[in-house]
């Protein structure tokens, strides 16, 4: 956008957003500032260098901007106002700037949520253990984020709903889509059903050991979806002298192969066997010959 150029403003969108079009190009624009659209109501124009804009970003299609104009459309005005100040919120927390996606994406959810709560019906999130282990600090600005959702319209935000607010702040500073979260989550959900399988037992939700397999599985789900390798110099022992560990340990691969449709190093399934060899040695050591 070339600055200094007067933008016609086309929407006050909300006290904090405008939607404008730069007349030289044709192209459109959402704005956003604190109290951008509540000090320029009433006018025509907003020159392009102003310095209350603190972020811009373009709609690049006719397609999009139709979509982002209905998804306005649709949503309760206080729905918006308070998404952005959640979204300042997280902003200031982690000191970065948010993807664009945010502010499409949690007006929309918090709006559905509202709609659930205050319809009586229940919001079940099978993640949220995993989501306060693997994304605290965002799960203290979700349950603040909760609060004045609560405050604001009136209704009791349960944890299974900061658990999944949880996620959208997650997503926001890391570029990380909220589906891809959920998808990796329900990933580590599987595979620690099949390693309680094969120990016969079920794991405390607040024993360590339960704690440290969650955190080595999703930490190793992010680095094979992004194609890390860690190198493993014990890989070579594993084989032969953990062999019921590394048969499980191959078996958790396959799963995350086709979960992720990625193929999971051999170094990788040695880190597994490590973190399998001390559960089965606390929950099903090998018996002893007579």
């Amino acid at each position: 956008m070339t600055t200094n150029r007067p933008l016609r403003i086309e929407r006050v969108i909300s006290n904090n957003v405008l939607m404008v079009l730069e007349p030289q190009s044709g192209k459109e624009y959402v704005l956003m500032g604190k109290g951008l659209g509540f000090t320029t109501k009433g006018s025509a124009a907003i020159d392009s260098g102003d310095p209350r804009i603190e972020k811009r970003f373009r709609l690049d299609d006719r397609d999009q901007l139709s979509e982002y104009q209905k998804l306005l459309e649709g949503i309760d005005p206080e729905v918006i106002a308070i998404s952005e100040k959640i979204i300042e919120s997280v902003k200031l927390q982690f000191e970065q700037p948010v993807n664009n996606k945010v502010y499409f994406a949690l007006p929309s959810h918090i709006q559905f949520a509202v709609y659930r709560l205050r319809g009586g019906m229940d919001i079940v999130n099978p993640f949220l253990q995993e989501t306060q282990m693997c994304f605290p600090k965002e799960y203290e600005i979700a349950r603040s984020a909760a609060e004045a959702i609560s405050s604001r319209f009136g209704i009791t935000v349960p944890e299974d709903e900061i658990g999944f607010l949880a996620f959208h702040v997650h997503s926001a500073v890391s570029d990380v889509s909220v589906g891809h979260l959920v998808k990796m989550s329900s990933l580590v959900g599987e595979l620690v059903e099949r390693v309680e399988e094969s120990l016969g037992v079920r794991l405390s939700r607040d024993s360590m050991d339960y704690i440290r397999l969650v955190t080595h599985l999703r930490s190793a789900l992010d680095r094979i979806a992004q194609g890390k390798a860690v190198p493993n110099p014990f890989m070579r022992e594993f084989e032969k002298t953990y062999r019921r560990e590394y048969l499980l340990a191959s078996e958790l691969g396959e799963i995350i192969h086709d979960g992720l449709g990625e193929k999971v190093p051999e170094d990788e399934i040695g880190y597994m066997v490590m973190h399998l060899y001390r559960l089965f040695l606390t929950y099903a050591p090998p018996q002893r010959e007579s």
